[in-house]
């Protein structure tokens, strides 16, 4: 055998025309465009094919660290709740989500907004050892000072700690309509609130860009992101205003948004938000740092009817967060759509994120996404989609303004009732709830609690796709 002539034996190089060839046979008269081309909700193309692409490294902001298994804390008993958090902590989670009542992502739960309920919540908790955030409630001075005093009372080693505070005014009016909260409010008690962290050394993220609510209330990717920076931009004034330095103070504000079960544009959207944030800090006279991005699944996605398919959306969704390079992730319990999760719930959503990152490994490569034609496509439009985004808002006078003259919630509507419009007339479809629906609903376990009413919620994938904040935003509802 002439083995000389199999070293010399080439394939012909690939080309796109030669696949939509032979894709376009297999299809046997189907259209193309309609049946392998999809489009997003911000309107760009997704091919059903990419070629490589030029890679752009963005990675965690600390590389070398996985990122961190973050446990939702939102029962309304403070003693239940420091029960699940020293058993998730026991059982592998690395931090921790203490959700007040009243918080714009609280969903109608949260512990009792009151000193006594922090203390009881994080008693036992080795604060030194985890990450932990607070989802604040909108009386955002009274929860920073309630930490301060529970931190002094503990003598923790301030060096050690990890913690985020979700201060987001928009996002509170957002939420929950409640003007109080404004850029004003949070500009008024924000100073001694840096001092106390400052005298304190510790290494926090005090405010914060989240863009959960307006993902939640129906928020394309672009007008998700673009909504973070318009709220990142109003923070830098803020600081600005009190005459604080950027650059010390830059390291203190943080960004949470949500992933959902569209796998690539979330990576995507992980990916953008990094992007953009590094051109404001540019824009803004500030030698770029890494932006640190906390991860949620969607609450807009989880359906109540056989909700164990939440599983699934949960999975891809996470698995997203971490291909995208968050921080740190939360994963929603499935059951959430039903009420307060219990023990069961709350281990699937924990543990689905020990075996993504412990048997799956999904934090060894630094960012596997890069060089993805697909992924740094999607990445540039939305980075180009949200900026208008952003552009638009300022225009506006702010997130805050815009807010309060209608001008977001009204893109966001639209977004939302287009989307739903295409479910409910079948062009879009969801498995689990207009595809292949169970025929016999199972009994779901939750812990008997009381929904608050007067907390605003983001609609809920199907079951309430009209989101009730952008009604209530209407006017100045204090």
């Amino acid at each position: 055998m002439n083995y000389g002539s199999i070293r010399q034996a080439a394939f012909p190089d690939p080309s796109l025309e030669a696949w939509r060839t032979l894709a376009e046979k297999a299809l046997k008269g189907a259209v193309f465009e309609e049946t392998l081309v999809s489009h997003s909700d911000d309107g760009f193309r997704i091919e059903p094919l990419y070629t490589r692409a030029e890679p752009h490294l963005l990675p965690r902001a600390n590389p070398a660290k996985p990122w961190t298994v973050v446990q939702r804390i939102d029962d309304v008993d403070p003693v239940r709740a420091n029960k699940q958090a020293l058993d998730d902590i026991a059982q592998g989670a690395t931090g921790l989500a203490l959700v007040f009542e009243g918080a714009p992502n609280a969903f109608g739960y949260g512990l009792p907004a009151t000193p006594e309920a922090l203390a009881t919540a994080l008693e036992g908790v080795p604060l030194n050892k985890i990450h932990l955030r607070i989802d604040v409630h909108p009386q955002t001075r009274m929860s920073v000072d309630w930490l301060v005093e529970h931190l002094t009372r503990k003598s923790v080693d301030p060096a050690k700690l990890d913690i985020a505070l979700g201060l987001d005014p928009a996002a509170i009016f957002g939420g929950t309509g409640r003007l109080r909260m404004s850029i004003e409010a949070l500009a008024a008690s924000m100073p001694p609130s840096l001092a106390h962290f400052f005298d304190m050394g510790i290494p926090a993220i005090l405010i914060e860009a989240d863009g959960r609510v307006y993902h939640n209330a129906g928020a394309s990717e672009a007008q998700e992101l673009g909504a973070i920076l318009a709220a990142a931009v109003s923070h830098l004034r803020m600081i600005e205003a009190n005459r604080q330095p950027l650059q010390h103070t830059v390291p203190y504000l943080g960004f949470a948004l949500s992933v959902d079960q569209d796998q690539l544009l979330s990576i995507a959207k992980i990916r953008a938000l990094r992007q953009l944030w590094t051109r404001v800090q540019e824009l803004s006279g500030v030698a770029p740092r890494p932006a640190k991005i906390h991860a949620e699944t969607s609450y807009r996605m989880m359906a109540f009817k056989d909700c164990e398919t939440n599983i699934l959306r949960t999975t891809i969704a996470a698995f997203a967060g971490a291909i995208g390079g968050a921080d740190s992730l939360s994963i929603l319990p499935h059951t959430i759509t039903h009420g307060l999760p219990e023990g069961f719930a709350r281990r699937i959503a924990r543990n689905t994120q020990l075996i993504l990152a412990g048997e799956s490994k999904l934090d060894f490569v630094v960012d596997p996404a890069a060089g993805s034609g697909a992924i740094e496509a999607l990445t540039e439009e939305l980075c180009q989609a949200a900026w208008a985004e952003f552009q638009a808002i300022e225009a506006e006078g702010g997130i805050l303004q815009s807010l309060k003259d209608n001008k977001l919630q009204a893109r966001i509507k639209a977004t939302a009732d287009a989307r739903g419009d295409a479910i409910r007339g079948g062009k879009r479809e969801v498995i689990g709830t207009t595809l292949y629906p169970v025929k016999a609903e199972r009994p779901v376990q939750i812990i008997r609690a009381e929904r608050r009413a007067g907390l605003t919620e983001g609609a809920v994938f199907c079951d309430q796709l009209s989101p009730l904040f952008l009604e209530r935003l209407a006017g100045d509802a204090l």
